[in-house]
């Protein structure tokens, strides 16, 4: 397997540049205070932030990102091996009942996984009720899944955390991003038959080891004498707004740069060549991190979280990226499913401070466009390659809906194992003293929410946990036993 490789940035470009060279990169945007991080380096050295070269600009910012995200997946990692109690394993498609039915059903269900997949259809886009089933089950130890299963806690390489930062000189003056129409239509007309220095920093952490490495990319860039019209029609794309130097190279900005001296990878934000020295410095070969076949096409974001919805107002957001563990499994339920390394999600409960008891439960309410929209569930997704499903959930549930790793403890979980694919929902408390804010981090819901653990019933709930909710309350009350007795 390929060493994972994670991109603290949600420049399109940066993915887009890595995609062509075969890797596919997990997308963890740092939200690093850029000038806050600025201040505090120049402070360490004794000077002001107009002090530092532009190339030490680039490398402060480029290494403060993966820091920050290195920091994220080490509270995923601490409170993943931290977790005490034990899984319980599910296989629904070894009952008895669930055998015959599949007997009777077969070529029904054989005619479905043949035909054209229709992503609108409950039968795909729903998950199979197995309630009044009784499934065979099998309890272990949590600690298991850090033990014996793949993922951060064990990993000896990887996964490798890339941040960049890109800023632009001329004529002395440092540019980062515009962010205004009129501070881009100011520099354009400074640029036009002028020429430039663009610099991009580069660092890169191993995750297993925490050993560092940094590097800067530099270019020349020669640009056109562009009339004050085309500037106002470039403007108006707002291609100019968001990037550094206010143009691109790979976009409607690349017809008026003349030439370029030294790197264009470093253009576009990201320098292969300079990478892969820096991964050799780490003991990493470049081709271990390719995970995408030659020619592939990165899925559209249609897939992002699930299904999308028919109907043009349904659609996902443009933002949404494919990721490692993306993709649709045909699931030996008959179904499709989501995540070629099976999903996760984290079930976490607040708990009366005085009596114990399970108070609330974070829940998640669905996009209209992600598969069964509406519905209300628990924030989850694919688990990505060279992670545990604890490390998964406790990831998702992050970027989804803010339950920061830090603050809660993972108590159980509980395993649907259908054979080639599997969900894994995590049982987690807050931890005494601690406190989290669920909220939405992203399109993928329509409101996170503390949700009374008596009213959950009440919800229109996905299909596996209207399923699974009365194993699931009765778990937290076993649970809330367990540790009152601590």
């Amino acid at each position: 397997m390929s060493i994972p490789l994670i991109l603290a940035s949600q420049s399109k470009p940066r993915r887009d540049v890595l995609y062509a060279a075969g890797i596919c990169p997990t997308i963890r945007v740092s939200h690093v205070d850029e000038p806050a991080a600025l201040e505090a380096a120049a402070a360490k050295t004794g000077v002001t932030v107009d002090d530092l070269t532009v190339e030490q600009r680039v490398m402060i910012l480029a290494e403060a990102k993966a820091q920050a995200v290195h920091r994220a997946y080490r509270d995923v990692a601490d409170t993943a091996a931290a977790a005490t109690g034990n899984r319980v394993i599910a296989y629904p498609l070894r009952a008895a009942e669930v055998q015959a039915e599949d007997a009777e059903a077969a070529p029904d269900a054989d005619a479905a996984l043949n035909a054209s997949i229709d992503y609108s259809s409950d039968r795909i886009a729903t998950t199979r009720d197995f309630s009044g089933v009784d499934m065979p089950t099998v309890t272990e130890p949590i600690s298991n899944i850090i033990a014996l299963q793949p993922g951060l806690t064990r990993s000896t390489v990887g996964p490798l955390i890339i941040g960049c930062d890109s800023m632009f000189l001329m004529d002395g003056e440092c540019y980062g991003k515009p962010h205004s129409a009129e501070v881009a239509r100011e520099r354009l007309r400074k640029m036009r038959g002028n020429s430039g220095e663009l610099w991009t920093g580069h660092c890169i952490i191993d995750f297993a080891t925490g050993r560092v490495a940094r590097g800067a990319s530099h270019a020349i860039v020669h640009f056109g004498d562009f009339s004050d019209k085309d500037i106002e029609r470039y403007i108006a794309t707002r291609e100019p707004l968001e990037v550094a130097g206010s143009f691109t190279l790979e976009g409607f900005g690349g017809a008026f740069i003349d030439g370029i001296e030294g790197d264009p990878h470093g253009i576009i934000g990201i320098s292969l060549p300079l990478l892969r020295k820096l991964a050799a410095e780490l003991g990493v070969e470049w081709t271990d991190l390719w995970n995408v076949q030659r020619g592939e096409i990165a899925p559209e974001s249609a897939d992002a979280a699930g299904i999308a919805m028919a109907g043009k107002d349904n659609l996902p957001p443009v933002e949404n990226v494919h990721q490692p563990g993306d993709g649709w499994v045909d699931c030996a339920c008959g179904r499709k499913h989501w995540g070629t390394n099976g999903a996760s999600g984290i079930l976490l409960a607040r708990r009366d401070p005085t009596t114990g008891k399970v108070t609330h439960v974070v829940m998640q309410h669905r996009a209209a466009w992600s598969a069964e929209g509406g519905t209300w569930g628990i924030p989850g997704g694919a688990t990505a390659d060279g992670e545990s499903p604890i490390e998964g959930a406790l990831r998702e549930s992050y970027e989804e809906a803010n339950i920061t790793p830090e603050d809660i403890e993972v108590v159980g979980s509980y395993r649907e194992d259908h054979g080639n694919w599997a969900y894994a929902t995590v049982f987690a408390f807050e931890k005494p003293g601690h406190h989290v804010d669920p909220k939405a981090n992203d399109d993928e819901s329509m409101e996170i929410c503390w949700v009374p653990i008596d009213d959950v019933p009440d919800r229109k709930l996905l299909t596996a946990m209207k399923t699974d909710w009365p194993r699931f309350a009765a778990r937290l009350n076993e649970l809330t036993e367990e540790f009152n007795c601590r």
